[in-house]
């Protein structure tokens, strides 16, 4: 489980360009949402023109997975993806440091009742999650509707790891290393909600299989959600985040559990689970972190994507 404490080591001048950073994030949370949005915009152009290789990164997984889609409707997702980056950057600031009383003002739930009937039903629940750039504030709403856990990646900036997990945790109950396997098997055991999104290429593990992602018909893709869910009295409910037009805020939508789930196949549950992550990233294709190397390992004898 997560220990992250403030530390004095942190007043170390090596740390002082990332304090630095936090201060203005958090007096950039200060501003009105819709100044918020119109920088992180701007922000995002910025970005977009200077990031060279995030933008390749981008485009090529767009790419492999919308082939359909011609050159300009590439790049006008790119656009509006970056656009929404610069967003993400500012709502970190909204998802750590705005009261509950603002956030709410600005926050949608849906579906919350396929929450509670798992919850009414005294079952362990595993929230079917994705990297969407609005996570920081999705971490805040969904501790609205039930204070959870959630797996997460340890960042190397042990402040950036303090200050993120500080944010997380003001309206939840803790976070599980990805590598606590135990960790969360007993937070599901004890009917606790768990946050998990096996989305993301980890590389090679053991657990790992190579089943459709989209247009990519061998996308490394890890195994967890299956294994998690093998666990006695425990569901699967997927849950996204969308951020609306204009300021109307995010809209949190929990869906109807899996049903029939997971089977007696491990590759038949990791091509479930991908459908289903589809089925959440069209409702907002340009909100999806499509930076992240999400095909860097291929099978063996196959070259690279990138």
């Amino acid at each position: 489980m997560n220990d992250d404490k403030l530390k004095l080591e942190f007043a170390h001048p090596r740390y002082w360009l990332i304090w630095f950073a936090i201060i203005l994030l958090f007096l950039s949370s200060l501003l009105p949402y819709s100044t918020l949005l119109f920088i992180g915009k701007k922000l995002g152009n910025i970005i977009y023109f200077i990031a060279k290789r995030r933008r390749e990164i981008a485009q090529r997984n767009i790419e492999l997975c919308f082939s359909d889609l011609s050159p300009h409707a590439v790049d006008k997702i790119i656009k509006k993806n970056f656009e929404n980056l610069g967003i993400a950057i500012f709502e970190m600031g909204i998802g750590w440091f705005w009261p509950t009383w603002r956030i709410k003002s600005i926050a949608k739930i849906t579906g919350l009742e396929h929450l509670n009937e798992a919850l009414n039903a005294k079952q362990g629940v595993l929230l079917l999650g994705a990297h969407f750039l609005s996570m920081e504030v999705s971490a805040r709403i969904g501790g609205f509707s039930h204070p959870s856990f959630a797996v997460y990646r340890k960042h190397t900036n042990p402040i950036l790891n303090y200050w993120t997990n500080w944010g997380r945790m003001r309206s939840n109950k803790g976070m599980v290393d990805r590598t606590d396997i135990k960790g969360m098997i007993r937070t599901l055991k004890k009917g606790e909600v768990l946050w998990y999104a096996p989305d993301h290429d980890y590389g090679h593990y053991s657990s790992s299989v190579f089943v459709p992602f989209f247009d990519v018909k061998k996308a490394n893709t890890v195994s967890g959600t299956s294994t998690l869910a093998r666990l006695k009295n425990t569901c699967v409910i997927p849950v996204f985040i969308k951020r609306l037009p204009d300021t109307q805020g995010y809209e949190l939508i929990y869906l109807p559990k899996l049903e029939n789930f997971p089977t007696k196949d491990i590759v038949a549950d990791s091509i479930i689970v991908n459908q289903q992550l589809e089925a959440m990233i069209k409702e907002c294709i340009d909100q999806y972190i499509w930076v992240h190397r999400r095909f860097k390992t291929r099978p063996p004898g196959e070259g690279s994507f990138y």
